[in-house]
């Protein structure tokens, strides 16, 4: 299926690794260029330039720090100089948290302010006008399943996300008459780095199986009873921005293995 995204321009943020990078990946493979941005340069440079090498496409490393209002400056900045504007936003960049509302200080909720909702806000008004200006255009918000079904060591996260899935579908409405489609991807357990990171440092002091710690949380959770791969979330991503999905408009799509509790 030929999807349309040869010579499109896809931002991406948090792509240096997990699922940003897959993202960019699945991007590059349909012919896209890419604007990619996170905060360690080194890294982000060098997958840059293999997608580019390997894929055929143009992959522009922006090193920012998109919770600023500096960093989403840049890299919009980026994205016009280089590309004129873009034709796909992918809000990417978030991480989880640890902590109980009793104990958490204030500086903590407004640092995952910035980052899960501020940036998407600041960039959605930095690239919407270039969207516009291009005839239309897609953007995608990774939120995740804790929006929805929260987890309860992490209230932080669940909050943020949460109000990332409002934002997203009241942006949907604003933008949808300049021909800007926006919604939003809750992802259930997907396989990235920081799971197997986790994962071992919670067995090394019983036997390292971390492979069997995961293998137990997918039982638990998933009714697929496994993770997710960053590539099977990744199509998701590129379907979604797709002019095949051209209908799909505010929606908020679970990407989960059946995780999701509710109808």
């Amino acid at each position: 299926m030929d999807l349309g995204l040869r010579n499109k321009v896809a931002v991406i943020t948090g792509a240096s690794v997990g699922i940003g990078l897959g993202v960019a990946e699945a991007f590059a493979r349909e012919g896209a260029n890419l604007v990619m941005a996170a905060r360690g340069e080194e890294r982000l440079a060098a997958e840059a330039a293999r997608i580019a090498r390997e894929h055929g496409v143009t992959a522009v490393p922006v090193a920012c720090d998109v919770a600023t209002a500096e960093g989403a400056a840049s890299l919009v900045e980026a994205a016009r100089q280089k590309f004129g504007g873009a034709d796909i936003l992918i809000n990417n960049a978030g991480t989880g948290s640890n902590e109980t509302i009793m104990e958490a200080a204030d500086d903590k909720w407004q640092a995952y302010w910035e980052l899960h909702v501020m940036a998407a806000v600041r960039l959605a008004r930095g690239f919407v006008p270039m969207m516009r200006a291009r005839g239309g255009g897609a953007i995608l918000h990774n939120a995740s399943i804790c929006a929805v079904q929260p987890l309860w060591y992490e209230p932080i996260y669940n909050v943020t996300k949460a109000a990332l899935l409002m934002f997203s579908k009241n942006l949907a409405n604003e933008v949808i008459k300049d021909n800007i489609r926006v919604n939003t991807i809750n992802p259930g357990l997907i396989l990235t780095p920081d799971w197997i990171k986790t994962a071992k440092q919670l067995t090394a002091e019983t036997g390292g199986d971390w492979e069997g710690y995961l293998q137990s949380v997918a039982d638990e959770h998933a009714p697929i009873k496994r993770f997710g791969t960053v590539e099977e979330l990744a199509n998701f991503f590129v379907f979604l921005c797709s002019e095949r999905a051209s209908y799909a408009v505010g929606a908020t799509y679970h990407v989960d293995g059946g995780m999701l509790r509710t109808i």
